[in-house]
């Protein structure tokens, strides 16, 4: 069997098109589109993530407010950026980026986000909302799986999908878009604690691996012939035949898994630059339905 290769960087470049009309729309009526960005610190990973969302936004006509913040910033510094960003009108999404330095209550910071302008869909009432199955935002990666998988025209009602984590990131939330009605497929929520893990996704139509623990650890004969494979994670390998000293490679051990699927999604060019699109798309939500 052939896969199908799940691109999100093909995907990403139609959407963005798409975004682009609706940010020029909204501009002409009144309401340009804003992102504000607030990183703490000098992580560099965190720091790439933003630039990539900044270049993203720019790209798509969404002005972007930039406050970046040194490591010693306080609880009640940060806690004033976000009070601002807040009560801007002109701010229609703001994103926190984490994690955030040590002493810095993250859990705290995402509840004083302004639900309305929570792009990221972490705040509680947002997640309730999904929950609900009235989503004022759709949460980022998890919106970005089901657009993979919509888009490129995969069945999804009445499949069974199996998703292997559980976190409130991706597990969690995306168990609750395939389950809620119009989207239909029965799902089941694995994790560490779970017996007979092989067995559940040898019945699965979907699988999804989204644990982020294991560098493909999901291998050729945990997935039945025909299966939709997502895979979410994302690792950094050493690898001495590479320029760079390392692969990037994710929760799925692609060429074993790879033949036995009908679709599958790469690493890197999956999922991750979906999540972007997604924050992106929010951001333009937000702006159609000011606070």
């Amino acid at each position: 069997m052939t896969a199908r290769i799940l691109s999100g960087k093909e995907l990403t470049a139609t959407l963005e098109t798409e975004m682009r009309g609706e940010a020029e729309r909204l501009e002409a009526a009144g309401s340009p589109p804003c992102l504000a960005v607030v990183l703490v610190g000098a992580d560099p990973a965190s720091h790439t993530y933003v630039r990539n969302k900044i270049k993203a936004a720019e790209r798509v006509g969404i002005a972007s407010v930039d406050k970046f913040l040194p490591d010693s910033t306080t609880q009640k510094e940060l806690e004033g950026v976000i009070a601002e960003l807040n009560a801007d009108p002109a701010v229609h999404g703001i994103l926190c980026q984490l994690p955030l330095p040590k002493g810095l209550d993250a859990e705290r910071i995402t509840r004083l986000i302004d639900p309305a302008k929570d792009v990221d869909c972490f705040h509680p009432s947002n997640v309730g909302l999904l929950a609900m199955g009235t989503p004022r935002f759709l949460p980022c990666t998890p919106a970005g799986v089901l657009a993979l998988m919509t888009r490129n025209g995969v069945a999804i009602s009445g499949k069974h999908a199996v998703i292997l984590g559980r976190s409130n990131i991706v597990g969690r939330p995306l168990s609750l878009l395939l389950s809620r009605k119009g989207t239909d497929a029965t799902v089941t929520v694995c994790h560490s604690r779970t017996p007979n893990l092989k067995e559940l996704t040898r019945q699965a139509d979907i699988v999804v691996a989204a644990t982020g623990m294991t560098p493909e650890w999901v291998t050729g004969d945990m997935v039945k012939e025909g299966a939709v494979v997502i895979d979410v994670g994302m690792h950094r390998v050493e690898d001495a035949s590479k320029k760079s000293g390392f692969r990037i490679t994710g929760d799925v051990h692609y060429e074993s898994v790879a033949p036995k699927c009908s679709a599958i999604t790469p690493v890197p060019g999956g999922v991750g630059p979906m999540t972007i699109t997604m924050l992106l798309q929010n951001t333009l939500t937000a702006a159609r339905n000011p606070a």
